[in-house]
């Protein structure tokens, strides 16, 4: 099999994650409304352009789950598919739960003295269910963090993919090999037409496209001739269909990693440790960045109402304590098995959620 742990993947989602955090900072303020007066083109741009960094996420995804279930293009033995997708689930939900938790609990502290678009409504039970079960969108629930979409979104191309694997796994023999062939004419549906109706935009299958295109860069890589013209020709046919940033981003990124499987000598660059450390820990940073974020824009705006420089330094704090915070889950959460239990961490998670709770009740009981 075809290394998956590559350097470059690394990298690409270290300035991924990177992306969207301070999309995020420039997206919510206030800090970045202070600092838009002086740069405006800058946040105009962090606002706009570097959300698009989750496209290169999807593409990524889809390019790992290939080289896992299916790495010569050919049906793979997953009779255990459900633990598979069980699994995948308890890598997402399990970090993401601390995440989302603790963005809960800053929220509700900063609430009585910081009032601003950026932080949800008070949570209820219900909310918290849903998110633990990456059903909120699906329900109509409020995010309780920014970028758990994401996430939801994540899973449910994974056990579609795994599921469409398996029950590819019943036909005849000859016609195993036809898997590609299903994943493209999916892709294309999704890119050709789904993925241009932003109302389905909460369904995995408005993003399969950028999954799939990761799957035939890998594909490709193999020198699997079906998957570089299927590759060429989804891309170039949905950017004349319409022309989309996110779809030419994908497009893009899935060229590079096609490229790059042809050839070994680039299994070691980028040789950056920064970017490598980064990208291990992208996912960590991802999940905690925006309860830091809310934090820091909190703090800032009692402190720093004005001043370019200083709110300018905040945002690059912020993003620096996002990164450290980030770290600290991959280290105590992500990295580690059975997290949650009869143990401390899971003692810590339920006391954050009593006190973010509480803090909620108190504060919104009429004085």
């Amino acid at each position: 099999m075809q290394k998956t742990r590559l350097p470059v993947i690394d990298a690409m989602k270290g300035l991924g994650c990177m992306a969207i955090v301070f999309h995020h900072l420039a997206f919510y303020g206030p800090m970045s409304d202070v600092v838009h007066a002086a740069a405006p083109h800058l946040i105009d741009w962090l606002f706009n352009y570097a959300r698009l960094a989750v496209q290169m996420f999807f593409v990524l995804a889809g390019y790992l789950v290939a080289a896992q279930i299916a790495p010569d293009g050919k049906v793979a033995d997953i009779s255990s598919w459900a633990s598979l997708v069980w699994k995948r689930y308890k890598r997402l939900v399990v970090p993401f739960l601390f995440a989302v938790v603790l963005a809960t609990l800053i929220t509700a502290l900063v609430r009585p003295w910081f009032h601003h678009s950026s932080l949800s409504a008070p949570p209820g039970l219900m909310q918290l269910l849903a998110h633990a079960l990456l059903l909120q969108d699906l329900l109509h629930m409020e995010a309780l963090s920014a970028g758990v979409w994401y996430v939801a979104i994540d899973l449910q191309l994974f056990a579609a993919t795994v599921a469409l694997t398996a029950l590819a796994g019943y036909a005849p023999p000859s016609w195993r090999a036809g898997l590609p062939i299903l994943i493209i004419l999916l892709a294309a549906v999704s890119l050709w037409g789904i993925n241009r109706e932003p109302a389905y935009e909460d369904y995995a299958f408005y993003f399969f496209g950028a999954y799939g295109l990761g799957m035939l860069a890998y594909w490709s890589g193999r020198n699997l001739a079906l998957g570089s013209l299927a590759l060429l020709a989804m891309g170039v046919i949905a950017l004349w269909l319409q022309y989309r940033n996110s779809v030419a981003v994908a497009f893009g990124t899935a060229l590079l990693l096609s490229a790059i499987g042809r050839k070994d000598s680039l299994e070691r660059w980028p040789s950056s440790r920064v970017l490598i450390w980064l990208g291990q820990r992208s996912y960590s940073i991802f999940l905690i960045h925006f309860g830091i974020c809310v934090a820091f824009n909190a703090v800032w705006h009692a402190l720093f109402t004005t001043g370019v420089w200083i709110n300018a330094f905040g945002m690059l704090a912020a993003a620096l304590a996002s990164v450290a915070t980030g770290a600290l889950l991959y280290s105590h959460v992500e990295s580690k098995r059975n997290v949650l239990g009869y143990n401390k961490a899971t003692t810590a998670l339920v006391a954050m959620i009593t006190i973010a709770l509480m803090i909620e009740a108190l504060t919104q009981q009429p004085r």
